[in-house]
């Protein structure tokens, strides 16, 4: 299979040996068996660090644009992406994604680990946003373990429009640069089988999803913003201060 020779071969050789990124908390990936990967997503390097760093392979659920495009290029896109188990999620929302949501419990009925962004896109400015609920009733209605996995540093490494990678930083207080080593993290596996038959109630979704962004946020170090990342996104595009519209920490009002 495509995906296991890229990883094992091409893309894992080369990226353990420029990155070296740092990985811990491999033990809490079940060595067989289904799972949810919940992750932070602060750049589209994610999306090679963490399959990279776990050992078994991990669906992913990827723009529907990567299999639409048109012309010869499109089409050679579209096959990587098939063939290294990515599937296309429309997230114009309503009916389109739930069914990309429901090609995700598929995956997972059949013994497959299932990773998935539940902000919905990368984070503006390396600051952890408010999770869509459609993770939530991913966990309820599959029944799976809830991996928590928190990307350290990749947004540094490969910022917002940037294509190549920068291996150095410079940061505040240091008079040299810094060299980038991203981190992948790990955590302690979720259970919101309490809840099972329950993903059609709204404040049970609303629970568990904040549940799960308040675990990244721990595991992460992030700060989080009570806003959905896409509508800062459209602050930003619009010259305001996303600060001016934030709401309380998700630490303050951590989920019971």
């Amino acid at each position: 299979m495509l995906y296991l020779f890229l990883r094992r071969f091409f893309v894992g050789p080369i990226v353990k040996l420029l990155f070296r990124p740092r990985v811990k908390g491999l033990e809490n990936i079940p060595v067989t068996g289904p799972a949810l990967l919940v992750s932070n997503h602060l750049a589209f390097c994610d999306s090679i660090f963490l399959p990279v760093a776990v050992p078994r392979q991990i669906v992913f659920p990827a723009k529907s644009e990567y299999f639409t495009a048109p012309g010869l290029k499109g089409r050679l896109v579209a096959t990587f992406f098939r063939s290294v188990g990515q599937i296309p999620i429309d997230r114009s929302g309503g009916r389109a994604s739930l069914a990309a949501l429901n090609t995700g419990l598929e995956i997972l009925e059949q013994g497959e680990l299932f990773g998935i962004y539940p902000e919905g896109t990368r984070s503006p400015d390396g600051r952890l946003y408010k999770g869509k609920t459609g993770v939530a009733r991913m966990a309820i209605v599959a029944g799976v373990p809830v991996i928590p996995v928190a990307m350290i540093d990749t947004e540094k490494l490969q910022p917002l429009g940037r294509i190549w990678p920068q291996w150095w930083v410079r940061e505040p207080g240091r008079r040299l640069p810094r060299l980038l080593r991203p981190g992948v993290a790990i955590g302690k596996p979720l259970d919101f089988s309490r809840y099972e038959g329950m993903e059609r109630d709204r404040f049970v979704l609303r629970s568990v999803t904040d549940e799960i962004m308040y675990a990244l946020m721990e595991l992460s170090g992030q700060e989080y913003v009570d806003m959905y990342a896409e509508k800062a996104k459209e602050l930003l595009k619009a010259g305001e201060s996303i600060d001016d519209h934030i709401k309380p920490r998700l630490d303050d009002t951590k989920a019971s």
